[in-house]
C-alpha cells in the first residue's frame, strides 16, 4: 500500500515554517496595508524568480543523498568558505528580526510590559531547550499541525474581512511608484525575504539530509520535489493572503502601521478580530504565535546545523558534532540577544535591514546553487531541464540587475 500523500510531508514544510514569519505576517501584510493590491504582482514574481533555486536544494539532496553544503565543497573551498562568511554575518541580523516580532506577540497577547531583550532571552532559551532535547522530530512532526492554524484561520478572517464594510477615502490610497525611492526600498525589503532568503535553500537541503537519515532510506527525486512544491507554493498562496488582509482591512483608511513589535502584534491581532469578532482573539493569537514561534525555532535549528558542517569542511581537525552544534546555538542566540539589547532595538529598523541583506546576497547564493545543480557532483539525468536552467539564469540576471541598481542609484 502506497504511502499517503500527507505523511511524504517533512522538509517542505519546516521550509514552510521558516518562510512564514516575518515576510508574511509583517512584510505581507504591511505590503497590502501601503499599498493595496499594488504589490501583489511582486509577491508572484518574487516566489517565481526564486523557485529554482529552492528547487535545487530537494533536488540535489534526492539525487545524491547529500546536502548544497556537500554541494559547495565540490565548487572548491573558497565557495564553502564564501557561504560560511554570509552565514556568519547574517545569522544575527535575521535571528534578531523573527525573535524580536516572535517578542511582541508575546508581550501583547500576555500583556507583558517588559523590555523585548528580556522577552528574547526567555524565547531563545526555551528554544534552545527544545532543539537540545527533540531536536529535529519535534520540528518535523509539530510544523504540520501550525501550518494548517495559520492557514484555516487566515482564510477564514479575509472571507470575512471581504465581506465587511471598511471606509476608505481616496487621500489615503497610494498607487506604488518605481519613481519613489521610498517605494522601491519597501519593495526591496519585501522581496528580500519574499517567499525567504535564499540561505533558507540550504536549511532546506540539511533538512532533507535529515529526513533521509532519520527514515533509515533514501527519499525518491519524486517524492522530495512533491513535499517541496506543497510547502513553497502553499508560502506563496499565504502571502497573497496576508497582503489581501492588509488591503482589505488598512489601506485607505489612514491608520499607519506601527513599528514597535508590541503594537505592531496588536494591531495584527485586531485585523483578525474585527473581521470575525472579539470571540476569536485567542485563536487568532495562537495561530500567529505558533507560526512566528515556528520561524524561530526552526532559524534558531538552522544556524547550527548548517555551520557544523561547513566549520568541518573548513577546519578539519573539529569533529565532534554535537558539541559543535551547542556552540554555534548558544552563540545565535547571545549574539541575537545583544543585538537587541545594545543595537537595533526597532522592530521595522531591524526587519527592514535584514530583509535588505537578504536581498543583496540573493545573487550570490543564487550562483552557487546554480553551479552545483550544473556541475560535476550531480548526476547527469537528474539534473534540472533545460526551461529551467535558463529561467535561473533570468532570475540571476535579475537578482544583479536589481542590487547593482539599489547600491549605485538608490
Amino acid at each position: 500500500m502506497s504511502q499517503a500523500w500527507y505523511k511524504k510531508l517533512g522538509p517542505g514544510l519546516l521550509y514552510a515554517g521558516a518562510a512564514i514569519g516575518v515576510s508574511h505576517l509583517v512584510q505581507s501584510t504591511a505590503a497590502g496595508a501601503k499599498f493595496g493590491y499594488g504589490l501583489a504582482w511582486a509577491v508572484i514574481i518574487a516566489n517565481l524568480l526564486k523557485y529554482p533555486f529552492f528547487e535545487f536544494a530537494p533536488r540535489y539532496v534526492a539525487s545524491t543523498g547529500n546536502s548544497l553544503i556537500h554541494g559547495y565543497r565540490s565548487l572548491g573551498t573558497w565557495s564553502i568558505s564564501l557561504f560560511g562568511i554570509f552565514t556568519i554575518t547574517t545569522m544575527f541580523i535575521i535571528q534578531a528580526a523573527v525573535s524580536i516580532v516572535t517578542a511582541g506577540l508575546i508581550s501583547e497577547i500576555f500583556n507583558w510590559n517588559i523590555p523585548n531583550w528580556i522577552i528574547v532571552t526567555v524565547l531563545l532559551g526555551i528554544c534552545t531547550t527544545i532543539l537540545l532535547i527533540g531536536n529535529y522530530s519535534f520540528l518535523d512532526k509539530g510544523m504540520k499541525y501550525i501550518i494548517l492554524l495559520l492557514s484555516v484561520t487566515t482564510i477564514v478572517a479575509l472571507v470575512a474581512a471581504l465581506t465587511s464594510d471598511t471606509t476608505t477615502l481616496e487621500e489615503h490610497k497610494t498607487i506604488f511608484s518605481f519613481k519613489e525611492n521610498a517605494h522601491i526600498l519597501f519593495f526591496i525589503t519585501l522581496i528580500g525575504w519574499m517567499p525567504a532568503p535564499l540561505d533558507v535553500s540550504v536549511w532546506h537541503s540539511l533538512w532533507s539530509e535529515e529526513k533521509s537519515r532519520t527514515s533509515k532510506s533514501a527519499i525518491p527525486l519524486s517524492a522530495a520535489l512533491f513535499d517541496f512544491k506543497i510547502g513553497y507554493w502553499g508560502t506563496m498562496i499565504l502571502a497573497l493572503l496576508f497582503l489581501a488582509l492588509g488591503a482589505t482591512t488598512i489601506y485607505g483608511t489612514g491608520i499607519p502601521l506601527a513599528s514597535s513589535g508590541g503594537a505592531f502584534a496588536k494591531q495584527l491581532i485586531r485585523i483578525y478580530t474585527d473581521a470575525l469578532g472579539s470571540w476569536a482573539y485567542y485563536i487568532i493569537a495562537i495561530a500567529a504565535l505558533t507560526t512566528m514561534f515556528s520561524t524561530t525555532l526552526t532559524c534558531l535549528d538552522a544556524f547550527p546545523r548548517v555551520l557544523v558542517p561547513t566549520s568541518k569542511m573548513i577546519f578539519p581537525k573539529l569533529q565532534n558534532n554535537r558539541k559543535l552544534f551547542v556552540f554555534w546555538m548558544l552563540l545565535v542566540a547571545l549574539g541575537s540577544v545583544l543585538l537587541i539589547r545594545f543595537g537595533i532595538s526597532n522592530m521595522k529598523a531591524l526587519v527592514d535591514f535584514a530583509t535588505t541583506v537578504a536581498f543583496l546576497t540573493a545573487p550570490i547564493i543564487a550562483i552557487l546553487n546554480y553551479l552545483v545543480i550544473t556541475g560535476k557532483s550531480m548526476p547527469e539525468d537528474k539534473k534540472p531541464k533545460k526551461w529551467l536552467r535558463t529561467f535561473s539564469l533570468l532570475g540571476i540576471v535579475y537578482f544583479i540587475g536589481f542590487s547593482i541598481y539599489f547600491l549605485f542609484f538608490i
